[in-house]
């Protein structure tokens, strides 16, 4: 279970790393690092810690599987809603609602939270591999 997880994730990342990657170019080509914030938290939440996640997974070996399904999932949902929340606040590309903005802001950031106390949680629940001599 976990190695299926730990895979999405890492497919994940990778998303997120390009998308990182070219707004962080798009911004130097134009001289604009006003996405510099949005720019940052892709990279670091959306690649880097997603892609830990991943690599996590497809080395340990987890006693609790739905834990790590609920982890999986409250971390794509976090890191999404965190990153374009940020998005929405920053340049309201869509015009939606000041309150609607804010609010999904804040929750996408509250769900990644919660995603890196169930990680926290879930570190505490590996089980012991034997060593092949």
């Amino acid at each position: 279970m976990e190695k299926k997880w730990g895979l999405r994730l890492i497919q994940i990342s990778a998303i997120f790393g390009f998308i990182g990657t070219y707004l962080g170019s798009h911004m130097a080509g134009v001289m604009d690092y006003s996405l510099r914030p949005i720019h940052a938290h892709i990279l670091l939440v959306g690649w880097l810690s997603v892609f830990a996640w991943g690599i996590f997974y497809q080395i340990f070996e987890i006693k609790y599987k739905k834990l790590v399904t609920i982890h999986c999932i409250s971390a794509i949902i976090g890191a999404i809603g965190l990153t374009s929340g940020m998005w929405f606040y920053n340049l309201n590309p869509l015009n939606l609602g000041d309150t609607f903005v804010l609010v999904f802001f804040i929750v996408g950031g509250t769900i990644l939270l919660i995603a890196f106390f169930l990680f926290a949680v879930v570190t505490f629940f590996t089980v012991p591999r034997v060593q092949k001599q």
